[in-house]
């Protein structure tokens, strides 16, 4: 059984827990920079410094790369793009015509020059 001593024993430990202030996160950390040289410290703020400058111009320079990599690959390479499928549709457009005037077997056998008859019997010479 508790006797009569012992909740007072309890409500001195609460109490005693109240004393403490809450800290916030940077309070904590701004006491831990203490325990350490300044030295220390100042090579560390300079390596944080020297991370973060290096990854924004790591960041300005890929994004100057990759703006010269878009523009010059639409310059150059699109109209190359643009010509092919104008050949590629000018074709598909000859088959078209040639299949309506010779008929559905013409379009297939494209090595033909049109107008161009096949030598499919040859004449024996009478001499």
């Amino acid at each position: 059984m508790l006797s009569a001593a012992e909740p007072a024993k309890i409500e001195e430990i609460e109490d005693g827990d109240e004393d403490f202030d809450d800290e916030t996160l940077t309070e904590r950390l701004i006491g831990l920079t203490e325990m350490f040289p300044p030295t220390l410290a100042n090579v560390v703020s300079s390596a944080v410094n020297l991370s973060v400058s290096a990854v924004k111009g790591a960041y300005s320079y890929g994004r100057s790369g990759m703006w010269v990599f878009a523009s010059s690959a639409t310059i150059l390479v699109l109209p190359l793009m643009f010509e092919m499928e104008r050949s590629q549709m000018e074709e598909q457009h000859q088959q078209q015509q040639r299949q309506i005037l010779l008929g559905p077997n013409a379009a297939v056998s494209g090595s033909q020059p049109m107008g161009a008859m096949p030598n499919l019997m040859r004449m024996p010479n009478s001499q």
